[in-house]
């Protein structure tokens, strides 16, 4: 991309990340963390800016974001650990423009069914957020780093629980300048 996702502007006066917080926040969530890796002093900064007030952000560092998706799950993981904890709703920052009906949609279907997996769907193509029930949690810590979450993803097909979704954040992901220029430009 040559330039950090998470700090991108999103052309309505946020960068991603905060985009991010303040959906999270406008979906009810009221404590999140935020998991970074080599650029993590720009992210701390670009969210100290611009937190919403009544979010309590923790930030966890991956030390080696270079074995994948899944090893900055884990850290998430082990910084959210605490008594209670039913379920982890995950999301990448290089799908900032879901809404927060989206999100309020997947964690009500999540806390409906108790699914071990839920996440947006639109036909045969998946979104974010997607929610992990714990009861996957040690799955994920043993799945091979090289498949990232997939593997744990597959293993419980039969069982996930796609919300179907019109929501055309929940499946825009920006991985290179081109998409970031396109998507961006239009919203």
């Amino acid at each position: 991309m040559g330039s950090v996702k998470a700090v991108l502007p999103d052309g309505r006066g946020r960068v991603f990340i905060t985009r991010l917080l303040h959906t999270m926040s406008d979906a009810g969530f009221r404590d999140v963390t935020v998991v970074t890796g080599r650029v993590h002093a720009d992210i701390v900064g670009a969210v100290s800016r611009d937190v919403p007030r009544e979010l309590a952000v923790t930030f966890a560092r991956n030390p080696d974001p270079s074995r994948g998706q899944l090893s900055s799950l884990l850290v998430g993981l082990d910084a959210a650990a605490r008594p209670g904890v039913r379920a982890a709703l995950v999301t990448l920052v290089d799908v900032p423009f879901v809404t927060a009906a989206t999100v309020r949609g997947v964690v009500g279907a999540y806390e409906a069914t108790r699914a071990p997996i839920v996440r947006p769907a639109r036909g045969t193509a998946h979104g974010h957020p997607v929610i992990f029930d714990a009861t996957v949690f040690d799955e994920l810590r043993r799945a091979d780093p090289s498949a990232g979450a997939k593997a744990v993803v597959r293993a419980h097909a039969a069982e996930i629980l796609n919300l179907e979704c019109t929501d055309d954040g929940a499946f825009t992901d920006i991985d290179t300048r081109d998409e970031y220029e396109s998507r961006v430009a239009n919203r």
